[in-house]
């Protein structure tokens, strides 16, 4: 465990270090502010009621995005400039190292995420709120972001350029979004059950909410445990190349 707190501190340093974080976090907050109280038919003024499902609406598809830009770099870049191996020669294995690095994008997305509490204490004040939505909302949000930063290192641990990875993410978290969803629509039966089953929003949906479910946990957690194994196992095909 040492070993992956000391690659999840780098890593977070790292963001702090460049522009990253603080673009991220400007932005995010821009944006999720913008749409959850000023812009659209869904804003908390237009619908007129104390609910945090415009912003939990829109974080969704801002973090979509964001999510392969913050792991783009993850292990393209180390690849790019060769670090990759002079990190595999100290005392860690390939699991840490994905862990460690995983684990750093989703601690920047919960320090983003926290930073919007004051939105949640805004709209409780202006009136009667449900706050189990609201906890299971933020729980929802970071259980996709935590499959999606799975895959999206997964992207970067099968490239060197980081465009790529950006854009093979994109693609792969794409069908988890929006087309399994639709695809499932054209077949009938467990097939079609299947796909259903793959689409994420459903399940987002349904967490946010304010239901758990067994099912919805496993999804997420089936995810992000696959989306790092498939990363550690395409470093340890890299070692022995």
């Amino acid at each position: 465990m040492k070993q992956i707190w000391i690659i999840t501190n780098k890593e977070l340093k790292g963001y702090f270090d460049s522009l990253m974080a603080y673009i991220l976090i400007v932005v995010f907050l821009g944006l999720s502010g913008f749409f959850t109280w000023l812009y659209g038919n869904n804003d908390v003024f237009y619908i007129n009621r104390a609910t945090m499902q415009p912003f939990f609406g829109i974080a969704y598809w801002t973090l979509f995005i964001f999510i392969p830009a913050l792991t783009m770099k993850q292990l393209a870049e180390e690849f790019k400039t060769g670090t990759i191996e002079l990190l595999l020669t100290k005392p860690v294995s390939d699991w840490q190292v994905v862990t460690g690095k995983f684990l750093a994008t989703f601690f920047l997305i919960a320090i983003t995420l926290a930073l919007t509490l004051p939105y949640y204490i805004s709209i409780a004040n202006i009136g009667p709120i449900d706050h189990g939505s609201v906890l299971t909302g933020y729980l929802g949000l970071l259980l996709m972001s935590a499959a999606y930063i799975s895959l999206g290192i997964f992207a970067s641990s099968i490239t060197s350029n980081q465009i790529v990875a950006f854009l093979l993410a994109l693609i792969i978290g794409i069908f988890f979004q929006i087309l399994f969803g639709i695809i499932s629509r054209a077949f009938p039966g467990m097939p079609g059950d299947v796909l259903s089953y793959l689409d994420m929003q459903y399940h987002y949906q349904s967490i946010i909410r304010g239901v758990i479910d067994s099912k919805n946990i496993i999804y997420f957690a089936t995810i992000i445990i696959g989306g790092l194994m498939a990363s550690e196992l395409s470093l340890v095909k890299r070692n022995i190349n």
